[in-house]
């Protein structure tokens, strides 16, 4: 182990819970590795869309309340156009804040999904519980070229969904945790 000049030898760091890196890594295939599981990020593409959808309803709004109110009401009202500007902004963060929360882990008998900023929710799926796996795109999500995973299992309120994959790993995903889950329920 080696020392910093000046200064005493420093412990190893514990590895952080799911969901509390300080940043993220910028690539939604980057890996991170805490205990027995390995931790994978969505798309960096998942991000792009949603700013983009925050971009393409706000900015309007707020071009339009400015045009409208300034010439009915006066300058006064017309700041009233800050409010969506100052919603986009905060959002702006926020969605980033929310993209870089979404992790999922492969185990040996269940998938880890983990999610959240302010209120964290970590799922286990167990495989032998999955009754279906489907892989969905809309328009929006394949011009972004993403696509989304849906864990349907036995009990409704567990359904469990991985946003913002690659089409390929979506499928790679489905196929493993089909032969997976087929293999679980047959051992029952």
């Amino acid at each position: 182990m080696s020392q910093p000049a000046g200064g005493p030898p420093q412990p190893p760091q514990p590895p952080r819970p799911p969901g509390t890196a300080e940043r993220p890594e910028p690539a939604g295939t980057a890996e991170r590795t805490t205990g027995d599981e390995s931790w994978r990020g969505v798309e960096r593409g998942l991000l792009r869309m949603r700013r983009t959808v925050l971009a393409a309803v706000l900015l309007p709004l707020a071009a339009v309340l400015g045009l409208l109110l300034y010439p009915l009401a006066g300058p006064g009202w017309a700041a009233a156009a800050l409010v969506p500007l100052a919603a986009a902004a905060w959002g702006w963060r926020a969605l980033a804040r929310n993209w870089a929360s979404w992790r999922y882990a492969e185990r040996a008998d269940e998938l880890l999904i983990s999610r959240g900023v302010i209120w964290r929710e970590l799922t286990v799926v167990p495989y032998g519980r999955m009754q279906l796996v489907e892989v969905t795109s809309g328009p929006l999500e394949r011009h972004f070229g993403l696509a989304r995973l849906q864990l349907h299992t036995a009990a409704a309120t567990t359904d469990a969904h991985i946003p913002g994959l690659t089409p390929k790993e979506a499928e790679r995903l489905r196929e493993r945790l089909t032969e997976l889950g087929e293999a679980r329920s047959a051992g029952l």
